[in-house]
């Protein structure tokens, strides 16, 4: 990496503009963007990650660090923010860099194969390829339509779970009906003095899996099962002490509680991403499964802010998406040279 200083003088003024010279510019240091850097140091390509959060991580720093992850192969259970302290060590020996808590606003091309991206407090930085691994781009969670939710947020009302341990020895009512609400019912039961899940449906979008356990703990005693039924109301003078539930037959209940935390999910927004000329779908970015490369040449997406036929938006195939993206940049940058494919295993790291 190459970082040059510029200076601008305007009137009796010189302001100064840092300037950054890479080979991969990496949009989002979330998982996906962390592990990319790994596979890109295996071929000599340096990575330069820009992110709109304070530090790295993504999601899963700044929503849910202490949720344990099932599915990352080699780890039974890995909570989301030991896995961003894992995905840093490992691509530590390929010195990547960073410029955190700016979001890149414009991409201009600047040669044939020069692309300069501009970040909102206007650091620019250079490179051949740009990896778009924003996630779920700029989000927001949904909000329930309740009257008063707004007075109680922050004075019992949560969109996210950072610390489980705050919800200690808490009555916690939690409102939905995918994952996040399974997931955290599960994960609460263990933690808090009791905790009702209120879902519309009679069924969940979740995984089977976690069905099954929020089901067992029900029968158990462990979680107050409330479906077919929403949450129409809060109380409480300064701080939340009480919400009010309709189920399907009009009748309503009053329940004691300390939180209410609505998991709706996240309303994506793509922000600046909307207009870099990219085919977009659904708020995502289109792509070719041979390389994840978009319609403009150099610019890739990886990760869940990307679309294709039978797109998951997981971690691991992020990491799949991540790898096969840099063997093409490799060749898009390098079109002359030969790329030699060597297996970890054999070479280890120190030898890339």
């Amino acid at each position: 990496m190459t970082t040059i200083l510029i200076g601008l003088q305007f009137s009796k003024e010189i302001y100064f503009c840092i300037m950054i010279q890479t080979d991969i510019i990496i949009v989002g240091a979330g998982p996906v963007g962390l592990f990319t850097v790994f596979e890109a140091g295996l071929l000599k390509l340096r990575c330069h990650l820009i992110d709109t959060l304070p530090q790295v991580g993504g999601q899963l720093t700044e929503i849910y660090p202490k949720k344990p992850i099932y599915d990352i192969p080699g780890f039974p259970s890995v909570l989301a923010g030991d896995l961003v302290d894992n995905l840093v060590e490992q691509i530590a020996p390929f010195k990547p860099t960073y410029t955190l808590g700016e979001r890149v606003e414009v991409i201009d091309k600047v040669g044939e194969k020069m692309y300069e991206v501009t970040t909102s407090r206007g650091t620019k930085v250079q490179a051949p390829v740009i990896a778009i691994a924003g996630g779920l781009g700029c989000f927001e969670p949904r909000k329930p339509p309740l009257q008063n939710l707004a007075k109680y947020e922050d004075h019992g009302v949560d969109y996210i779970i950072k610390d489980p341990e705050k919800f200690r020895g808490k009555k916690v009512v939690v409102a939905g009906g995918g994952d996040s609400a399974l997931d955290w019912s599960i994960i609460l039961a263990d933690i808090a003095s009791e905790v009702s899940l209120v879902h519309r449906r009679s069924s969940f979008r979740g995984a089977l899996d976690s069905v099954d356990k929020v089901m067992e703990l029900s029968k158990q005693g462990q979680i107050n099962l409330v479906t077919e039924a929403q949450v129409t109301g809060l109380g409480g003078e300064n701080e939340l002490d009480t919400v009010e539930i309709k189920s399907k037959d009009g009748s309503v209940t009053s329940v004691n509680a300390d939180y209410f935390v609505p998991l709706f999910g996240l309303a994506p927004k793509l922000g600046p991403i909307a207009d870099w000329g990219l085919e977009i779908y659904k708020n995502a970015v289109v792509v070719n499964t041979f390389d994840y490369s978009t319609n403009v040449p150099g610019i890739y997406a990886i990760g869940d802010i990307n679309s294709y036929p039978g797109k998951l938006k997981l971690i691991l195939c992020g990491f799949h998406e991540g790898t096969l993206m840099v063997q093409s940049a490799f060749k898009y940058i390098y079109p002359d040279q030969k790329l030699s494919f060597k297996y970890t295993t054999v070479a280890g790291v120190n030898a890339f």
